[in-house]
């Protein structure tokens, strides 16, 4: 992937008109395309979204304005090609529940990321299905909905595990030809203990 490899932190003080514009549905999935199969043209990715060139343009200008996507090299003169700058975008979610209409932004990303794995999980089945995903991955994959009871700290040091881990195996496997992408969701969702009904009485 033609990218820079960095994450980018963005600080909803001073970053908010990038964060909404992230909250286009359009916007994301051309986002996630170029980080996940590198530089392309709108044209490439009107195919790949079923939108027309003059759409995907549009929306690939609007995130080169906020500094997600940037030109890559063309092929030829005739229309340019487009690459993620960075491979991660993040937040402070406390800093996202401070600032003015952060919460409602915070809602929209999390939604389109739910909507996101819709996609890659129909994609995936479609993928084992056909047999372009050989049986060895079968066994893997899955989703998962554990519910361990923990700290606000122990949650914290889970995140890091898990994205130290990820980024340990991710240069493992770099050079490894067995290896395919992997969409992977991850939530920590804490609820808050169920008021009792109204009618219970003592």
């Amino acid at each position: 992937m033609d990218s820079e490899g960095r994450g980018r932190v963005l600080d909803p003080a001073q970053d908010g008109a990038a964060l909404k514009a992230l909250t286009h549905p359009l916007r994301l999935t051309l986002l996630g395309l170029l980080r996940q199969h590198g530089p392309a043209t709108a044209s490439e990715l009107a195919v790949r979204t079923g939108e027309s060139s003059a759409s995907t343009s549009y929306h690939l200008r609007v995130l080169a304005k906020y500094a997600f996507v940037a030109e890559a090299d063309h092929r030829d003169s005739r229309e340019r090609r487009w690459k993620s700058v960075h491979d991660v975008t993040s937040w402070s979610n406390e800093a996202m529940h401070a600032s003015p209409g952060g919460s409602v932004i915070l809602s929209v990303l999390h939604r389109r990321q739910v909507e996101h794995l819709q996609q890659s999980l129909d994609r995936h089945e479609a993928d084992l299905e056909s047999g372009r995903l050989g049986e060895e991955w079968q066994e893997p994959s899955g989703v998962s909905d554990l519910m361990p009871r923990l700290t606000p700290e122990s949650l914290a040091e889970l995140w890091e595990v898990f994205r130290a881990k990820t980024a340990e195996l991710t240069a493992r496997d770099a050079e490894d030809p067995r290896a395919e992408q992997v969409v992977l969701f991850t939530a920590g969702l804490p609820l808050a203990p169920e008021a009792p009904d109204a009618g219970e009485g003592s």
